[in-house]
């Protein structure tokens, strides 16, 4: 009886549905974040599509990247704030290099901190009032050629 109890157990969690994992995740910050694609039209005019984590509220944007070890090349976290102001990230606690892509209320990069130290308090700041900030991982606004002249398609169901 044992026996056949076990078969059936083993198969009903074969036959269980799976959820599908999605590509460009980090295994770590699912469940914790809103998941979607950002559309970044570069330095050269060609749109790029981006799998971002929407980092929303207080609490999301304080942990934002930090414990992460390895993010796929075309990953970011999108960091959206109610209200414009001067931002300032700090990568305690983040364990990999990151861009770090400050943004206008119109998606027109303000400016770039391109390969922020991990593990430390700096403080990486936007030369004016921003209300989005973009993370990738480091390296990643060099290859995809997104610079000053750049601007993030997003657009919130606020606006």
């Amino acid at each position: 009886m044992r026996a056949a109890l076990a078969i059936l157990g083993l198969a009903l969690a074969a036959c269980s549905p799976q959820t599908p994992t999605k590509t460009g995740t980090v295994p770590d910050l699912d469940g914790l974040f809103d998941f979607a694609t950002l559309e970044v039209v570069n330095d050269a005019g060609e749109t790029l599509s981006l799998d971002v984590y929407l980092a929303e509220n207080f609490d999301q944007q304080r942990r934002g990247l930090m414990f992460v070890r390895d993010m796929p090349e075309t990953t970011g976290m999108l960091f959206i704030y109610e209200q414009i102001d001067i931002r300032s990230i700090w990568m305690k606690n983040t364990y990999i290099p990151l861009d770090i892509v400050f943004a206008r209320d119109d998606g027109s990069v303000i400016n770039i901190v391109r390969d922020a130290t991990p593990q430390t308090l700096n403080s990486n700041r936007s030369t004016e009032p921003a209300r989005y900030v973009l993370e990738l991982n480091g390296g990643t606004t060099r290859r995809m050629a997104i610079g000053a002249n750049s601007k993030l398609l997003w657009r919130s169901d606020e606006q």
